[in-house]
């Protein structure tokens, strides 16, 4: 398994097990599995519902002896209602309660979006959101990396920012971003974006790697494409005998990204870490650098309401 190393020497594996969209009863299964089946990276969130059930299978695994639990990477991230800088470490204690860890290996900055303190849920109009004058992201950021001073998390960074918004927190801050979460596949390569990180040592994780069919009816578009239905994708995985999924897997990876695909499905766990056997050539990756049409399934539209600052959230 390929890792992407950190500054300090922290490797991280490239392929994670995806928490998002888990329904609390199958994630902690869905965990277990993955564990035990070679998996050493789990991607979570406070938002997603399940850190609870995921704490759970983390301690069972680890009470059995033979995951330890500093060779399990363990991610998560800070939700948009907890942006002031006295709210962000007691909702990364909470989320330690719930992961049952003392620690957390990467701590992100889920979205550059403020909510209202203590707001349950998402917002429903304009005074549920704070603007980013209000709460800044370098007095989040500060309050994150005030985390990691205390030894609560090993990493910091964000999720969903521009380069823009990159740009102006490093102006801010001497300990920049180690890691940006973003949508990345086929669809959409932000070919920019990986250059600026790669130039300026921020790692990159691409999420909805798989096209997050499983979403919420609310959240398509109409006919939206369907990656693991593309044809180009089907017959490059027909080429190396593996799956449309482990094509869109070995594709992240070999554009030197983690990737973290979401399952419950114990057969497909699996798959998606074999994936790391498939190898792609310069023909396949020609095919595939012509699929890309800037095509978000995540647009960010969820945080727009009439009046708020949140229109242009990726600054296209």
């Amino acid at each position: 398994m390929k890792n992407l190393e950190f500054k300090n020497g922290d490797k991280m594996p490239v392929i994670g097990l995806g928490t998002w969209k888990s329904k609390p009863k199958e994630v902690e299964k869905a965990v277990e599995h993955a564990l035990k089946n070679g998996y050493r990276h789990i991607d979570c969130a406070a938002v997603y519902g399940n850190e609870t059930e995921v704490g759970n299978a983390l301690q069972n695994v680890f009470k059995e002896g033979k995951v330890k639990r500093e060779e399990v990477w363990v991610t998560s991230k800070l939700w948009n209602n907890a942006h002031k800088k006295e709210d962000v470490i007691p909702a990364l204690k909470n989320t330690l309660n719930d992961l049952k860890l003392d620690y957390l290996d990467l701590y992100l900055m889920h979205w550059p979006v403020a909510f209202r303190p203590g707001l349950e849920g998402f917002p429903e109009k304009d005074e549920d959101f704070l603007s980013l004058e209000e709460v800044p992201l370098i007095e989040t950021w500060n309050a994150m990396l005030e985390a990691k001073k205390q030894g609560l998390v090993k990493h910091v960074g964000v999720s969903n920012f521009s380069i823009n918004k990159l740009k102006s927190l490093s102006k801010e801050t001497s300990q920049i971003p180690e890691m940006n979460q973003v949508e990345l596949h086929p669809y959409l390569h932000q070919d920019e974006l990986l250059k600026y990180c790669k130039e300026n040592n921020i790692h990159l994780t691409a999420y909805s790697p798989l096209g997050s069919g499983d979403r919420s009816d609310d959240m398509k578009a109409e006919n939206e494409p369907s990656l693991l239905e593309n044809d180009t994708i089907k017959e490059i995985a027909e080429k190396h005998n593996a799956s449309a999924g482990q094509i869109l897997i070995t594709w992240a990876v070999q554009r030197g990204t983690a990737v973290i695909p979401k399952s419950t499905n114990e057969k497909r766990i699996v798959e998606n870490l074999e994936s790391a056997e498939v190898s792609l050539d310069k023909e396949d990756l020609e095919k595939i650098k012509k699929l890309d049409k800037h095509f978000r399934y995540v647009t960010g539209e969820f945080f727009v309401t009439e009046g708020n600052s949140y229109s242009n959230i990726y600054d296209e």
